[in-house]
């Protein structure tokens, strides 16, 4: 409680020294080194960390209760006698049960039921050697219904001398609303509240406020020590709500402010080619794309030449589902650049991405002038450094490669517009490195410009991901697939059907229908490729996994015997690569086991058929985007999930990807799914997560943190006014290398 926590005169190191933020949490009075050992395992060193050491959630303790009294998971405190104790089983299996009784039943004293309560210590049937019946003991812990009573499990408990029972059954208590902390093996949540509690008084004195007391007012938020105090030490639930409140506030007020920083660095700071639009040019992109365009990609079309007609950069996310088209928007812009003299890139996370880039779009352009280029990791040193030298003196036009667009040795003659496909993929820096890369090259030096950048995803994300994470983009959205466009059917079965599955692939593929089979792994024992998430996270399932050596025999000498099957996986060279997939498309192959390597960018129209195996081993993205390689044709296409799921969450996944096959309302599923924690900490934003605030919930403190944080820039575009000086440090400390704007604080 708030009254517990003592003052600063009072807190001192061990030494006796007045504390600051950086005592190490070993110095603490009481902290023993053991302890120290284990805060420190928990990331906590000093004073500063332990008081961002926050707890997960409160919960009351009630006072000291009769057992008749105690509630089923309503943490208690209750005085009984021991009546029998038996330990059963034997090393880690074994266990203690303890039954404590004492008269708070009805009618105890006229000979009725007495008080009772049913204890068990799983793995501590040393205490055994402690405990005696006709021993009283005070127990503390969450009861829960077992049998006709209740019972606690592994409960807190103290033995109480016969001198002091008397005293203590008959003492007063009140009801205390308690902290609970993240602990750890061998330091409870109680111990790490027992350590805050002398030193949170003090230690919150020690917090310097970012926000002034008039800012702060005008949103009734309380100052930053008393939300600390609160959090920490509750008088009770509105208490936690207003330090709550304060502390998720900050979090996103820091963010929107480096994403505006951000923003406005660059559109005040860099300039871009202009691209302006003509009835010429639109007329001859229109001419290279084959067909057209529907109401949502005119749109997002529309948008981007006017970002483009600008010397502001462009910063345009663009968004659409598997098959809308986004590609074939994104061509436009770069055939923009092209038109006026300008070179342009498109940047894929794999090298299967960009070879399918770079012959779709050959085709497309089959019989311009337009000059194009495959670059990418695996090509022979001296392909590579042809290519290399082509787009430094400007002979090509267009470039479509890997990561290898952003190496050191790449040099661009005079790079306009930069696209980055599944910008998932790549993290920030990879962005910035692109940016660049621009510049008109006159002689040996180039000029002070960045090309324009676009990036695409064809794994929607939830417009408060992307006010969040991707603040400082532009969003256009393509909502729609192009008409005509049949819903893929989606069913899920269990293993024991995957005989069944097979032959019904067989009777397709005698119709003349192609089939894609995924598999998590390439051998026994390999990696797998499959992923709870679509960052490459890895999904950390147990036991076998499905893998394509196997699968490929198995099919082979069984369901799919007499027919053409062809393997492919990320580590077959790229020249086989393309052989088999231009076999895959002629219809020579009839069924292509493969690795998660064709999660994007493979376009088979005759292929109806996908079959995934161990599909609760792929998070819900990637399940999305590999069922996008059917559907892509006439036929009705079917994506088939064989899998046994063994959590919560991967029945949740296979649920949703039988209920949807659009992936806005995935991709809201997998945030709730998933939670806030692990979307807004993911790999490739590289965005520390937050600690108190939720976007899914906290809407109101989101548009409230946007609309300050832009008016705040909108002042201060630096961040360097007076007493600016704090929230510009702890902004680039939370977020500044992530969102690159270190240089602009």
């Amino acid at each position: 409680m708030a009254s517990d926590v003592q003052t600063t005169v009072l807190a001192r190191a061990r030494d006796g020294s007045p504390l600051s933020l950086t005592t190490a949490v070993g110095d603490l009075v009481g902290v023993s080194e053991f302890a120290a050992g284990k805060l420190m395992s928990l990331g906590v060193m000093n004073l500063g960390l332990l008081l961002t050491h926050l707890p997960r959630r409160h919960e009351w303790v009630r006072a000291r209760a009769g057992l008749e009294d105690l509630e089923a998971g309503v943490i208690g405190s209750a005085i009984g006698e021991i009546s029998a104790i038996k330990v059963s089983g034997f090393g880690r299996k074994a266990r203690l049960q303890v039954v404590i009784i004492d008269d708070s039943g009805e009618d105890s004293l006229n000979g009725g039921r007495q008080g009772r309560l049913d204890l068990v210590f799983f793995n501590q049937a040393f205490l055994a050697k402690k405990l005696e019946p006709g021993m009283s003991i005070n127990v503390q812990g969450t009861p829960k219904v077992y049998g006709p009573g209740l019972q606690m499990a592994n409960p807190t408990f103290t033995i109480v001398p016969e001198r002091d029972l008397e005293r203590l059954v008959g003492s007063e208590q009140d009801d205390e609303y308690r902290a609970v902390y993240p602990a750890t093996d061998g330091l409870t949540s109680q111990q790490i509240g027992e350590i805050v509690k002398p030193v949170l008084g003090a230690g919150v004195d020690l917090l310097k406020d970012h926000l002034s007391d008039e800012f702060r007012k005008e949103r009734s938020l309380p100052t930053l020590g008393e939300a600390y105090r609160m959090i920490h030490c509750p008088e009770d639930e509105d208490e936690v709500g207003m330090a709550r409140r304060r502390l998720a506030y900050d979090e996103l007020l820091l963010l929107q402010l480096g994403v505006h920083m951000k923003r406005a660095h660059l559109r005040s700071t860099m300039r871009s080619p202009p691209l302006p639009s003509s009835p010429e040019i639109d007329e001859r992109i229109n001419a290279r794309i084959p067909f057209t365009l529907t109401a949502d990609q005119a749109k997002v079309a529309g948008e981007i030449a006017k970002d483009l007609s600008q010397t502001t950069p462009t910063n345009r996310l663009i968004q659409g589902d598997v098959g809308s088209g986004k590609t074939v928007v994104a061509l436009g812009a770069m055939l923009r650049a092209i038109a006026h003299g300008h070179q342009a890139a498109l940047m894929a996370p794999t090298e299967l991405l960009a070879e399918q880039h770079y012959l779709s779009i050959s085709d497309m352009l089959k019989g311009s002038n337009t000059r194009i280029a495959l670059l990418t990791g695996s090509m022979p040193a001296d392909q590579r450094a042809a290519v290399v030298a082509m787009i430094g003196s400007g002979e090509v036009d267009l470039v479509i490669g890997t990561h290898a667009l952003v190496s050191d040795s790449v040099g661009f003659h005079s790079l306009a517009v930069a696209i980055i496909d599944e910008q998932h993929r790549f993290g920030v820096e990879q962005r910035a490195k692109l940016r660049v890369k621009g510049g008109v090259k006159g002689g040996d030096e180039y000029s002070d410009e960045t090309p324009h950048v676009i990036v695409m995803t064809a794994t929607p994300i939830p417009r408060t991901i992307g006010l969040t994470i991707f603040g400082d983009l532009d969003i256009s959205t393509i909502e729609h697939l192009p008409a005509g466009r049949k819903e893929i059917t989606t069913k899920w079965v269990g293993p024991e059907k995957r005989s069944v599955v097979y032959g019904w692939a067989a009777e397709k593929i005698g119709q003349g229908q192609q089939v894609f089979v995924v598999v998590p792994a390439i051998e026994p024992g390999g990696k797998t490729s499959a992923t709870l998430h679509s960052d490459g996270t890895a999904h950390g399932g147990k036991g076998p996994t499905r893998n394509l050596r196997d699968l490929m025999k198995e099919l082979e000498g069984g369901e799919l015997n007499g027919l053409k099957i062809a393997a492919m996986h990320g580590k077959l060279k790229r020249e086989t690569r393309e052989r088999i997939m231009h076999r895959f498309r002629a219809g020579e192959i009839d069924c292509l086991i493969a690795t998660t390597v064709i999660e994007v960018g493979v376009d088979v129209p005759n292929a109806a058929v996908i079959v995934i195996e161990d599909a609760d081993r792929f998070g819900l993205a990637q399940l999305h985007q590999l069922r996008g390689r059917v559907g892509r044709g006439e036929l009705q296409s079917v994506c088939v999930l064989i899998a046994d799921p063994k959590t919560d969450d991967g029945k949740l996944r296979l649920e949703a990807m039988v209920d949807s096959s659009s992936g806005f309302v995935l991709a809201q599923r997998d945030l709730e799914i998933r939670g806030p924690g692990d979307v807004f900490g993911t790999r490739q934003s590289g965005m520390p997560p937050f600690k108190v605030a939720n976007p899914l919930e906290d809407h109101e403190l989101l548009g409230m943190a946007r609309r300050d944080a832009g008016e705040w820039i909108g002042r201060s575009a630096r961040l360097d006014g007076d007493g600016e000086g704090l929230i510009r440090r702890r902004l680039l400390k939370a977020h500044g290398e992530w969102l690159g704007v270190g240089d602009v604080g």
